[in-house]
């Protein structure tokens, strides 16, 4: 096993799968996720009152759903809508099936029809207000949440919606405030208690945020919400036994969980149990193929593995959906430093190394192991430069020495038994030689200590 990945999974999840220690929030569902438990009974609720058809259809489409058969399940949803156009969450769930398609233009619409139904609807106005934030229209969507809310101040959904806006752009007391607005109305609203455990956690309050999960598990103990916020929550206070049995229990509940999924996946890598990261993981992406930090945490998982095609591949990926990601470079470079990468030659390879950290650095990475990892890269280019020239001077030499005279066969009479060659004498001569990869020469022989492998950057699908 790699001893620069061994000891660095370990050191990623303290640092919430960054380079550097980063704060992570409790955060709720979403769109990734799918329907939320509400959004879903709900929803049957409604197509059950008028249709018991379209109820059979609405628990078809969620199963296909969470199977991750999403054109068939958006088949299923376009008939609810065809038979009944009323179903606001029809419409809504059919817009997070659109999500998960990567047809972020046709969900926005449904989530729209939703509205127009049901202006007060929370989970449109919830997944809208996601949708708006990951496709960089934060200010566009915080008018209209704000409009709405002096429109109508008792509208829990659009308030709750503002409090994640306002969150992922790092204005804590505004949306400390708002969320207990949310807790003034209903001091029972299990959704304005994860929102405000998201504001305390970011403020570093988090004994305090944990005793509001705590209250939002006693009103409802099935919310898989709560049980990631307070993984997240458990991680930070350094109980990571209850951490992952509650990313855990937010995986039993909902088991297209992709947050919860991602955040598993990562402590299944810190205890280098590969398989089972693995099988998270790709249940991570497969919800939400957008979704940068579980593809991240997958590489790493893969890499584990030491199957390194699938690592790059996946690094790759993550770098199309977040150029600006420091953590990418960085794991492409470690990549690159520790493994055998086809199609590369072994000083290609460490050239390439190289590059990424340089690329980590100018995107803002400062893991002070960097340097020794420069160093040790281009002595080993050094020594594997060296060894390729020696091979070329033999090769030059054996090429140069003339053929040997051929000798007329001994007669009967003057043959003997024949002399063993040293090598006949003392075994048969290896065909090849044992050498070191040039990759551990000069570093992992002096003992450098190992670096943490950058995943995530987050536990939590907070994306900006």
């Amino acid at each position: 096993m790699n001893s620069r990945l061994t000891l660095a999974a370990l050191a990623a999840l303290a640092a919430a799968c960054a380079t550097a220690p980063q704060k992570t929030a409790p955060e709720v569902a979403s769109p990734s996720q799918g329907t939320s438990a509400a959004s879903s009974s709900r929803a049957r609720e409604a197509a059950s009152a008028r249709d018991p058809e379209a109820q059979a259809a609405l628990k078809r489409s969620l199963e296909l759903s969470a199977r991750g058969d999403f054109p068939s399940a958006e088949r299923e949803l376009k008939r609810i809508v065809d038979r009944d156009p009323r179903l606001d969450y029809a419409w809504t769930n059919l817009g997070i099936v659109y999500e998960r398609e990567a047809l972020p233009q046709q969900a926005e619409r449904a989530y729209r029809k939703a509205l127009e139904l049901k202006p007060d609807q929370d989970e449109a106005w919830n997944y809208l207000t996601r949708l708006y934030a990951r496709t960089g229209r934060s200010a566009q969507i915080e008018g209209e949440l704000r409009g709405r809310i002096q429109q109508a101040p008792t509208s829990q959904g659009t308030r709750g919606a503002l409090v994640f806006l306002l969150l992922q752009q790092d204005k804590y007391e505004a949306a400390g405030s708002e969320a207990k607005k949310i807790l003034q109305a209903d001091e029972h609203h299990v959704r304005g208690m994860q929102l405000l455990a998201q504001v305390y956690f970011h403020q570093g309050k988090h004994e305090l945020a944990k005793m509001v999960l705590e209250n939002a598990r006693a009103i409802d103990p099935n919310d898989a919400v709560t049980y990631n916020g307070l993984g997240l929550v458990n991680l930070a206070l350094k109980s990571r036994g209850p951490a992952l049995e509650n990313f855990k229990q937010a995986v039993a509940l909902k088991a297209d969980f992709a947050e919860a999924k991602n955040n598993l996946g990562a402590m299944l890598n810190e205890a280098q149990d590969y398989d089972a990261a693995i099988r998270e993981l790709e249940g991570a992406v497969n919800v939400a193929p957008d979704f940068a930090a579980a593809r991240l945490n997958l590489g790493n998982a893969y890499r584990g593995k030491q199957e390194n095609g699938k690592a790059l591949a996946q690094y790759i990926q993550v770098r199309q959906l977040n150029p600006e990601l420091a953590d990418t470079y960085y794991n492409l470079a470690i990549l690159h430093l520790d493994s055998e990468i086809p199609n590369l030659d072994p000083v290609a390879r460490l050239k390439t190394a190289i590059a990424y950290f340089d690329q980590y650095r100018q995107k803002g990475g400062k893991d002070e192991r960097v340097e020794q990892y420069l160093r040790d890269a281009t002595k080993d280019i050094e020594k594997e430069q060296r060894r390729q020239q020696r091979e070329r001077a033999d090769q030059l030499r054996k090429a140069e020495r003339p053929e040997p005279a051929a000798k007329p066969p001994p007669s009967s009479k003057l043959a003997g038994k024949a002399r063993p060659s040293p090598s006949d004498a003392n075994g048969p001569r290896s065909k090849g030689k044992l050498t070191t990869p040039a990759s551990k020469l000069g570093s992992d022989d002096q003992g450098t200590p190992a670096p943490k492998p950058a995943t995530s950057g987050k536990l939590e699908e907070r994306e900006k």
